[in-house]
């Protein structure tokens, strides 16, 4: 039997989009009969019916969703690999909006992004910054930078870089309170309490033994500013938890002291969603490489 032709795909993945053979054959600019012939030319081919048709409407055989399925998924592939061909012998060029967390944004991915146009000048990069995580395709990003996962399947993800995150408290504060050895102890500690989107007030979940422990604290501060909430830390008013990117160089100093080390808490490793791989431009994908370059590489 004759495979099916690139045309005869996006054919029928453009007459099901639009819902009939006349407006399917507008776009093609094809009278109706000719549109109609192609796609009888089509399931006779294949010795099946892929829809049905009224005069008004037209809807898919379960054979026609199957073939639907396929069709949109090869020309999808067929895309990407143009793309990814071309992407070798064109400079990535165009209009790259890019949302990243305030803090973070900020310090170290504004700094990135003058990098990345002074290795890319034909592309012009919109850097937004925001406290809280965006809806990456009702407010029409190309890319979001975020810390953990997002509960989103309508997106593509690719990890950063790890990042665990640890409970710590200031040299002075772990002197004049003492230092916690069990969760329960945290009850009678001054926890900063950093409030993130949506997050419970005070909870904070540890992984033990395959299980998640939630433990309500209780403090005199809090922020919704990752960075007020370490400052107070380093001042030596309570315990905190911060990830490991922001932690590093104050524990190396001895500046702040880890707490608890041996109960685990959800990592914040860093992502790069967008909204699908297979319409990925070059330019976005040029910046997520040179992200997983600058970052893992631990610079």
């Amino acid at each position: 039997m004759k495979t099916a032709s690139f045309s005869e795909l996006e054919f029928f993945v453009l007459l099901t989009r639009l819902g009939s053979l006349s407006a399917a054959a507008r776009a093609l600019d094809i009278t109706p009969p000719a549109a109609s012939m192609r796609l009888a030319a089509m399931e006779k081919r294949m010795g099946v019916r892929l829809l049905n048709r009224s005069t008004r409407k037209i809807s898919l055989t379960s054979e026609g969703e199957l073939y639907l399925q396929h069709a949109s998924r090869l020309l999808a592939d067929l895309r990407e690999m143009d793309e990814i061909v071309s992407a070798g012998r064109q400079a990535p060029r165009g209009l790259l909006r890019v949302n990243a967390p305030l803090g973070f944004g900020r310090t170290v991915i504004a700094p990135l992004v003058s990098t990345f146009a002074a290795r890319f000048p034909e592309v012009e990069v919109q850097l937004e910054v925001t406290d809280r995580p965006i809806d990456l395709i009702d407010a029409g990003f190309d890319l979001a930078i975020r810390f953990g996962e997002l509960p989103d399947n309508r997106i593509n993800a690719r990890r950063i870089m790890s990042n665990r995150r640890f409970m710590c408290a200031s040299p002075a504060y772990l002197e004049k309170h003492g230092a916690p050895t069990t969760l329960n102890d945290l009850a009678n500690h001054r926890c900063i309490v950093h409030r993130q989107n949506d997050d419970a007030y005070g909870v904070w979940r540890f992984l033990l033994d395959g299980r998640t422990e939630i433990v309500k604290v209780h403090g005199a501060l809090s922020s919704n500013d990752g960075d007020i909430v370490l400052g107070w830390a380093l001042d030596g008013q309570g315990i905190v938890i911060r990830s490991e990117w922001d932690l590093a160089k104050y524990l190396e100093s001895g500046r702040l002291r880890r707490v608890l080390p041996d109960f685990a808490l959800p990592s914040a490793d860093l992502y790069v969603y967008y909204p699908s791989k297979q319409n990925l431009p070059a330019r976005g994908r040029a910046f997520i490489n040179f992200l997983v370059e600058q970052l893992a590489s631990g610079r």
